[in-house]
């Protein structure tokens, strides 16, 4: 049984949404940012880099104070407004390539996270979710939903229908060319029949966001410490959500760069990978695999097409059987020594989403030696893995959707 929650989303006024709503602050280069912090006074980039006004980089406690004033500045100005009665919103995506993502913003349980009703399919690393729950407590404010994902619901998908006839009460366009769209749902037999049509369900997955809700249990438990008189309805007790159905999620890979052949010569590096794999020398012309278990490489100039030798491997649990878990059991660390993927600096991720040119391309320049492509691992994978309790290496998926910042915002 899942617990999913309405509330009171703070939000921008109608007419300074789309100058609010920002990507994540990595997401741009530092040009793209400085151009947006200069001349848009109202962009959300403005509280989560609150030093740009006094010219200086802060970090640390220091920096979280000031993320709180910012945001406090907002609310007083007038940008921000707090709705008066708690909700469900539901968020639609419709990006360049016409494909729609239709989803709702809720509060998920801290319970459920923590009992496995919502399950993980990644590891996150102590010391960030320490950094991330500090942040949370001393701002008071999330700005970024958990993505979670749902098997897809009728009740839900009518209501969803039902209200989108009616106008949005936010649209923009991002210079992306994604459109954006939000509906508020305040009515007590919507909102009361998307509550039951969760509660139906026994498990949601986590798509992306390990690391905010798993920050979020220790902000929970931090402060369910701290109140004498906790209840278990506090808003601490839930995290904001993006749930979206299973077949509107998209799923794409993560290739791998690595910076040197681990002291080998190209000659030997391929005999090494003779023995699990098929290979075959592409030259010039890209190629990209279509099938799990087959893969892209690109070495000195040339691609090759590596097929697993199945005869050779076998599975023996539901992770080995991903490409990401396959690619480092069989070559990045027998073969090239990486051990530890998060933290080895001989190793980078470049998203599917870019053309396997831009991989090529810092193969080139003499950033990387060798690179790896991969086919996207689907999300029956994903819930198998989840399912029986292990973890994707890092950077496995890529997931869409990418909502922008601070179109709705949590307070606890």
């Amino acid at each position: 049984m899942a617990v999913i929650k309405p509330f009171r989303a703070v939000k921008p006024t109608r007419d300074k949404v789309s100058l609010v709503a920002s990507r994540s602050y990595q997401s741009y280069t530092q040009a793209e940012r400085e151009a947006r912090l200069d001349y848009n006074p109202f962009s959300f980039l403005h509280i989560v880099n609150p030093g740009y006004k006094y010219d200086k980089e802060i970090s640390g406690a220091g920096r979280y104070q000031l993320v709180k004033n910012r945001y406090s500045e907002f609310k007083e100005d007038g940008v921000f407004v707090q709705d008066k009665k708690p909700s469900f919103y539901i968020y639609k995506i419709v990006d360049r390539d016409q494909q729609t993502f239709n989803g709702i913003v809720a509060a998920a349980s801290v319970e459920d996270y923590q009992n496995d009703v919502i399950k993980k399919h990644e590891d996150t690393i102590a010391s960030r979710e320490i950094v991330f729950k500090d942040y949370l407590k001393k701002v008071g404010f999330n700005a970024e939903p958990v993505l979670l994902t749902y098997p897809d619901s009728k009740a839900i998908s009518s209501i969803m229908a039902e209200i989108q006839e009616q106008r949005a009460e936010f649209e923009f366009t991002t210079t992306y060319r994604d459109t954006h769209y939000l509906w508020q749902i305040d009515s007590e037999a919507h909102t009361n029949t998307i509550t039951e049509a969760f509660a139906a369900m026994e498990t949601l997955y986590i798509a992306d966001g390990h690391h905010r809700s798993s920050s979020s249990l220790l902000l929970c438990k931090d402060l369910k410490a701290e109140n004498k008189r906790h209840k278990g309805d506090e808003t601490y007790n839930f995290f904001m959500s993006f749930l979206i159905p299973e077949s509107e999620l998209r799923i794409h890979e993560f290739n791998r760069l690595v910076k040197d052949l681990n002291g080998l010569t190209k000659e030997e590096f391929l005999i090494q990978l003779d023995t699990l794999y098929r290979i075959e020398n592409r030259g010039i012309m890209p190629y990209k695999p279509s099938k799990a278990h087959h893969f892209s490489m690109y070495l000195d100039g040339e691609f090759y097409s590596m097929y697993l030798r199945k005869t050779n491997y076998k599975f023996k649990t539901s992770l080995e059987e991903l490409d990401a878990q396959l690619l480092y059991q069989t070559i990045l660390k027998p073969i090239l020594g990486i051990t530890d993927l998060r933290s080895d600096k001989r190793i980078d991720y470049l998203s599917g989403k870019k053309d396997i040119i831009n991989l090529k391309s810092k193969i080139d320049n003499g950033e990387f030696t060798v690179g790896f492509g991969m086919v996207p691992a689907t999300i029956e994978q994903m819930k198998h893995i989840a399912d029986d309790g292990l973890k994707m290496p890092p950077k496995s998926t890529y997931i869409e959707p990418k909502l922008r910042s601070g179109v709705t915002i949590y307070e606890f």
